[in-house]
């Protein structure tokens, strides 16, 4: 896995010239950007039993037929499997978010995963369903667009940087799309 540091040294080193030009300006970018960043991987990752039980909940009741007898979410082994994979998808998308880098995820979760939920026998469109759902649910989180039926209060209680977090949004939710186009 390459931060965004590591990578503008190897590219620089490649191409044997100093680190300058768009890749310190990106660089500086990244710096100035930094809190929004761990902002949006913190609000992620203290949602994230939530944001993935939520997911597997709506997948269920958009097929009901996964939490019948000879379903890939029954029994409650398979449900608590389903939830696990769900967490360790999320955990993934949060260190690429935090690296600004989908190395690590494609590496690490993605290689291979949809083989092994075909020979598992796990409908693969489900499993893009709930990782759709996680990137809605993940993606408010950090857009801050999560309120409450009640009130309008935040889910989240928790003090963020404030500013613009449009292009950390679009970065977390290609990490999704990256997942779904993997598992599909």
């Amino acid at each position: 896995m390459l931060d965004a540091f590591s990578r503008s040294v190897v590219s620089a080193d490649a191409k044997t010239a100093p680190v300058g030009g768009s890749e310190l300006a990106g660089l500086r970018s990244y710096v100035q950007n930094g809190n929004k960043r761990l902002d949006a991987v913190n609000a992620i990752t203290s949602n994230a039993s939530c944001i993935v039980s939520d997911a597997v909940t709506g997948m269920i009741c958009e097929n009901t037929g996964l939490i019948q007898a000879g379903g890939n979410c029954y029994p409650n082994r398979r449900m608590a499997a389903c939830l696990r994979d769900g967490e360790i998808v999320l955990r993934y998308i949060s260190y690429a978010l935090l690296a600004g880098d989908a190395s690590v995820l494609d590496d690490r979760c993605l290689n291979g995963l949809k083989e092994t939920y075909i020979a598992l026998g796990v409908p693969t469109q489900s499993a893009a369903r709930a990782v759709a759902i996680m990137k809605a649910s993940a993606t408010a989180h950090i857009g801050e667009t999560n309120t409450a039926a009640l009130g309008g209060k935040r889910f989240r209680k928790m003090e963020t940087t404030q500013g613009d977090c449009s292009s950390l949004v679009a970065e977390a939710g290609s990490y999704f799309d990256r997942v779904i186009g993997a598992i599909a």
